[in-house]
């Protein structure tokens, strides 16, 4: 499946939310859901910016990132539902 989700996972696991890029996966911890939920109401670029540093923790990974944004050609509507789905995390 193309494109960034979120998905919860149950609790009895180590990592309770992971994040699909693409056909591959990036566990997420639960420090991280909570400071992008708390930055989520930022301007969409700057949400993007944040995002890549928070959960792109080595230069490979972001550009995974970018590249599944620039398959979908829409980045800001995948913004708008990464800020969305963050919420119902």
């Amino acid at each position: 499946m193309d494109g960034l989700r979120f998905e919860r996972r149950g609790e009895g696991d180590y990592y309770k939310v992971i994040l699909h890029v693409g056909s591959t996966y990036v566990p997420i911890s639960d420090e991280d859901v909570e400071e992008l939920k708390r930055n989520s109401t930022m301007l969409g670029g700057q949400f993007l910016e944040f995002f890549l540093d928070r959960i792109g923790y080595s230069s490979y990974l972001k550009d995974q990132i970018k590249a599944e944004l620039l398959k979908i050609g829409d980045s800001s509507q995948q913004i708008s539902m990464l800020r969305q789905s963050l919420q119902e995390l």
